[in-house]
């Protein structure tokens, strides 16, 4: 008991960490470039990674190539959450990636023949509603493009999960080497376009740098090593229901934290895209669960 509150409270305090990097992005950006912005969350992360890598050991071949693989997914996910968050709220651009958990399962089954059931894209559909009321604020209105481009990091980001599991399946590929390629790959990606502007970090203030390394050694590099320890000693649905309090947190944040403001109708948005997203999770365990007759019917376990 005491190491199942232990294991939980570490991928709780993952889910807090990670809803809280959208209000420390979007701080930052008022300050720095969004570019300068990722490469020095790149950067400092690499820096961590290179230098533990002498324990660890240096990355084999299959990690390189997948790392730099990973890391041009992962690269462009930062892009457009980190533009997006800074043309939208930090509340809004949690609740809005959050759609990630149930899009990924649709992008994992392209190709496969396993459909998922028809209630769960009633689930997708309980998301989408609530998105368009999130973003709608006094009044119904098109989402504004830091919305659009949270939409986008959302289907990326799936892809990328999806990307992720199809090439660690069946391979020996060790997590914290194939993150520091991925975090190399990010700077190199990163330092070209931002070269000119190097010089304005001798301005940079303390408070600046303070959220630079939050965004790079916590929300990266710890959360993904916290994950990975606490996943492995519980199991996937437990941790699942954790890690998906994210977009609470981030709304929390938001509005807490950073004085943003909601509207009954944001609200109403908010609700409707966190019971969306833990409906669309238990209709997609409970399908994954189901034995392949009943599954390829869309009848989960235990239905009738």
């Amino acid at each position: 008991m005491p190491t199942t509150r232990r294991t939980d409270a570490v991928l709780l305090v993952v889910a807090v960490v990670w809803g809280s990097s959208y209000l420390t992005a979007k701080t930052a950006t008022d300050t720095l470039p969004v570019l300068m912005v990722l490469f020095l969350r790149y950067a400092v992360a690499a820096v961590v990674c290179v230098a533990a890598l002498r324990r660890s050991g240096a990355p084999t071949r299959d990690e390189k190539a997948y790392g730099c693989l990973l890391g041009l997914t992962q690269a462009a996910v930062l892009v457009l959450e980190t533009y997006g968050v800074a043309r939208t709220s930090a509340g809004n651009a949690g609740l809005i990636i959050s759609l990630t958990l149930v899009l990924t399962p649709v992008m994992d089954r392209v190709g496969r023949r396993d459909g998922l059931p028809g209630r769960f894209f009633l689930a997708a559909g309980v998301c989408l509603a609530g998105v368009a009321l999130l973003v709608s604020g006094n009044g119904l209105r098109a989402p504004g493009t830091g919305d659009l481009l949270m939409l986008a990091a959302a289907v990326v980001r799936a892809g990328h999960v999806v990307l992720v599991g199809r090439v660690t399946a069946g391979r020996a590929l060790r997590p914290f080497p194939l993150t520091a390629v991925q975090t190399v790959v990010g700077t190199v990606l990163f330092l070209v376009p931002v070269v000119p502007g190097l010089p304005v970090l001798a301005r940079t203030g303390a408070a600046t740098w303070a959220q630079l390394l939050y965004l790079a050694l916590c929300c990266g590099l710890f959360a993904f090593l916290a994950q990975t320890w606490a996943v492995q000693r519980t199991s996937a649905t437990r941790a699942s229901l954790l890690l998906g309090t994210e977009p609470v947190w981030a709304l929390l944040v938001g509005v807490g934290l950073g004085g943003e403001r909601l509207t009954a109708l944001a609200v109403s948005g908010a609700t409707l895209i966190v019971a969306g997203t833990y409906w669309g999770q238990a209709v997609e365990r409970a399908h994954r669960a189901a034995p392949p007759h009943m599954a390829s019917e869309g009848v989960p376990q235990g239905a009738r």
